[in-house]
């Protein structure tokens, strides 16, 4: 019986369905990559914890290192962020046909984000683009906690090249590509994921850093991935 997909799942998946055109294999792109992330839940997000590696940042710090609209350039108009449980029954999502996904099951379902409890997420569209979007999202964790979730959610979406997630009511073939990564920060994970929904294709690039205590998540058209993920690190993660 396939089990609630982790909310990594979630965020690749809804990113696509809720603008199919934006994913569009037909948007600008340059070299592949992308990818999903989830991690256990750590302390609670008002709670500092000092590591060996450096603070876990809060929400609110967080939410101050991520990319605006200046510093994308022109053609970036901020997109707003959807509401858990609004949208046609979209927060129910379901993996079927990928063993390891469906076994790492999760709790995070509804809001899109990954499971750590530290965040901060930020998306536009580029109106330079075929309605190219992009989506920037940081977590702040130790460094043992992120690493361990992140390339735990790698692997099993690595393992499984083709499969399908429900969404709501809605059946998605996903197929993923596991593809070379940047040589940026401490780790970095980097995957190709091709969604088929209602007979469009639909391709979304995602590569995670982490770097120290902070992982920084790029999402989007390929293009603007291979863009803009530098910058993002840089401003979330200064000393990295």
């Amino acid at each position: 019986m396939p089990r609630r997909s982790t909310s990594a799942v979630l965020t690749m998946t809804a990113l696509c369905l809720l603008a199919l055109p934006a994913c569009s294999a037909n948007t600008p792109s340059t070299s592949p990559a992308n990818g999903g992330v989830s991690a256990p839940v750590a302390t609670a997000p008002g709670k500092s914890e000092a590591t060996t590696d450096g603070p876990v940042l809060s929400s609110g710090q967080l939410r101050d290192r991520l990319l605006t609209a200046e510093d994308l350039g022109e053609g970036y108009v901020p997109k707003p962020q959807r509401v858990p449980g609004q949208g046609a029954g979209r927060d129910d999502v379901t993996v079927i046909g990928c063993p390891a996904l469906e076994k790492l099951g999760g709790e995070a379902g509804a809001g899109g984000s990954l499971d750590f409890p530290r965040r901060a997420k930020a998306a536009f569209t580029y109106t330079g683009g075929r309605d190219a979007e992009l989506s920037t999202e940081l977590y702040s964790d130790t460094t043992a906690r992120l690493s361990t979730g992140t390339g735990r959610i790698f692997a099993a979406m690595a393992s499984c090249p083709v499969y399908q997630v429900v969404l709501g009511s809605t059946p998605v073939k996903v197929a993923t590509q596991k593809l070379p990564a940047p040589d940026l920060g401490d780790e970095v994970w980097s995957q190709l994921l091709t969604f088929t929904a209602a007979g469009r294709d639909s391709v979304v690039k995602q590569t995670a850093v982490r770097a120290g205590t902070v992982l920084v998540v790029v999402s989007g058209s390929p293009a603007l991935v291979d863009t803009h993920v530098e910058k993002a690190l840089a401003k979330a993660a200064p000393a990295a």
